[in-house]
């Protein structure tokens, strides 16, 4: 019996048209990839293997390769986007990624994730992408990021057109998350979420910001055309008025995931089968253990 296809969520077209404008702009990276980008970075340095063939995805704009370069034992690192721009070697759809089985030695993705559609599938084949024990670490938007941006757009819409229309992608949760790594065929997932505030003059602040990064509304569904002025004049309004702090600014609040797993080999660490402990908890924790009668 055939799989059903993944929900077309995002307008890959517009996505990428965006994305060009925002680096043309200087919008891309913004904050937010180089936030992820130094958290990759951060991470990394932690770990000490040496990892040979490295590929970055959604490296433009970035600098995250050629700090990578300069990491002890690198010999090559491949970026890669969905644009073309200086400094990417590779330019492939990312929702399918055409990298080779076996390739790399390490994965790198500092945003981009949350806007694939089937992100199962593209984990998968990243998975298979990875030698054996390799290395993948992605960092995308996730949990909560600007649900108070959701809310406004959504009262608004309510309250001016008696009806509402999708604006703000859904995020992953951070334990489905986890979850989709080891159903890709990942070995060891760990996913953790960080929670970043920022503070802006206003609602509509936020929401050019939002456009300059290449991070406006990409959802198929999203209505098509020009926003009202009226409308768009009530939705920062809204926002203004549940989101000042007590000086006038507004908050706003992105979650970043950062997921991290390995491709599967012997040598790493497996959990112990049932009933295979030769030592007690008590005694580890210093305790008398008790004896329930059946």
């Amino acid at each position: 019996m055939p799989q059903p296809s993944p929900p077309h969520l995002f307008d890959k077209q517009a996505l990428r048209r965006r994305r060009r404008r925002a680096l043309a702009e200087g919008g891309w990276p913004g904050f937010l990839g180089a936030e992820a980008a130094a958290d990759i970075e951060l991470r990394l340095s932690a770990v000490t293997r040496e990892f040979g063939d490295v590929v970055v995805l959604g490296a433009a704009g970035s600098d995250l390769p050629a700090r990578v370069a300069e990491r002890p034992g690198t010999h090559r690192v491949i970026a890669c986007d969905e644009v073309d721009w200086p400094g990417i070697d590779r330019v492939f759809d990312h929702e399918t990624p055409d990298l080779a089985a076996g390739s790399a030695d390490c994965i790198l993705w500092p945003l981009g994730l949350e806007r694939i559609n089937d992100v199962p599938g593209c984990l998968a084949r990243l998975a298979r992408a990875l030698r054996q024990d390799g290395l993948f670490m992605g960092v995308l938007l996730a949990g909560s990021s600007l649900n108070r941006l959701r809310r406004a757009w959504t009262e608004a819409e309510a309250e001016l057109r008696g009806g509402v229309s999708p604006r703000i992608a859904p995020f992953g949760g951070v334990r489905d998350l986890g979850g989709l790594l080891q159903r890709a065929g990942f070995a060891l997932p760990v996913a953790d979420l960080d929670r970043l505030t920022v503070r802006y003059d206003s609602g509509l602040c936020l929401m050019r910001d939002l456009k300059a990064m290449g991070l406006s509304n990409p959802l198929c569904e999203r209505a098509r055309g020009l926003t009202s002025p009226d409308l768009l004049a009530r939705a920062v309004a809204l926002y203004d008025r549940h989101n000042a702090d007590p000086d006038g600014r507004v908050k706003a609040t992105f979650e970043l995931a950062t997921l991290t797993a390995w491709s599967p080999h012997e040598s790493q660490q497996k959990p112990l089968r049932p009933g295979s402990a030769t030592a007690r908890l008590a005694d580890a924790l210093g305790t008398s253990e008790l004896k329930l009668k059946r």
